[in-house]
């Protein structure tokens, strides 16, 4: 495994991060696919066994139950001085008025449950699972960064939105001098590179470090156009993220993934891991093939014109995922 420091911070993370949303009761939230804890454990065993450092999941996830399944296996399986530990929040989590958001209330209440959950004192980095329009930008980033002063998180994350309301969220904390985000988790892979117009550049020029999530595109990097699978079947999120006219893209890396011998993931990993500002995909592993292809994918070197290969044929997407 390699490693690479998270943006400008000093925080060592290695090259993949473990996507811990399919870690969770199936008969809790609303992920059917999702692996209960006996199913969980030898993943999250493997992952850190191959050197994995860095997990992320969600306050939201599971009805809570994926931060349960990952900090207990945590506290069985690894050095908690070792590990890079991040949540998430944002989504509803209880019903009433304030069950949800990024207000004051919301940010403190939260941390505690999921510090609870995950059976820690701390997280590594705290997340804003989305912008919330709703809340005042002050409130939020102040919120956070007493969160960070209180020694519950190291530092703090952004994820999907818009670059304008990223650098504003960013322009906030410098003028105040709160803690400001190391990290942006977005929607980034060979199927969807919008982000390369704005939040890239963003983070670039910042010193943020990306973790781009469903770096597989919700597996459609991985197999045959049009295969459904449980997950797909049943994916409603999914299923309005990605276009017939993607499927150049998969036969690119089909060809490419066949020529090398190797699984299709491994190259559409290896081209994410190319990207200058992405520090880790966050990848989900539902199969012990799944963590090994994503590591192997770190080895992975593509030449120029393989990846020029892989880049040809994409078609522009509108903004999705924000």
């Amino acid at each position: 495994m390699q490693y690479v420091k998270l943006g400008s911070t000093g925080l060592d993370v290695s090259r993949i991060c473990l996507g811990c949303m399919t870690y969770g009761l199936p008969d809790r939230g609303v992920h059917e696919w999702t692996l209960d804890e006996e199913a969980s454990r030898p993943l999250i065993r493997q992952a850190l066994e191959a050197g994995i450092n860095f997990l992320d999941t969600a306050n939201v996830y599971s009805d809570g139950t994926s931060e349960e399944i990952v900090g207990k296996a945590l506290r069985d399986f690894a050095d908690r001085d070792e590990v890079v530990l991040a949540t998430k929040v944002h989504g509803r989590t209880r019903p009433g008025p304030n069950g949800g958001g990024l207000s004051r209330k919301a940010i403190l209440t939260e941390i505690d449950h999921s510090l609870s959950r995950l059976g820690t004192d701390y997280v590594d980095l705290y997340q804003i699972h989305r912008f919330d329009p709703h809340t005042p930008i002050e409130e939020t980033m102040e919120a956070l960064h007493d969160v960070v002063k209180a020694g519950k998180a190291r530092y703090i994350g952004a994820s999907s939105m818009y670059a304008w309301q990223f650098s504003k969220m960013q322009y906030t904390a410098e003028r105040h001098g709160w803690t400001k985000f190391v990290s942006m988790q977005n929607h980034y892979n060979l199927l969807y590179r919008e982000e390369e117009r704005e939040m890239l550049p963003l983070c670039a020029d910042q010193g943020v470090g990306a973790l781009p999530w469903s770096p597989l595109a919700r597996g459609r990097l991985t197999r045959d156009w049009g295969t459904v699978t449980e997950r797909s079947a049943s994916d409603d999120f999914g299923s309005r993220l990605y276009a017939e006219g993607d499927r150049g893209v998969v036969e690119a890396v089909t060809r490419i993934a066949g020529d090398r011998g190797v699984p299709r993931a491994q190259v559409a990993l290896a081209w994410l891991l190319r990207q200058n500002t992405v520090a880790a995909p966050i990848v989900g592993a539902a199969k012990p093939q799944h963590i090994e292809d994503a590591v192997a994918a770190v080895e992975l070197e593509l030449s120029d014109k393989e990846l020029e290969e892989l880049e040809q044929p994409y078609a522009p997407h509108p903004i999705i995922g924000h």
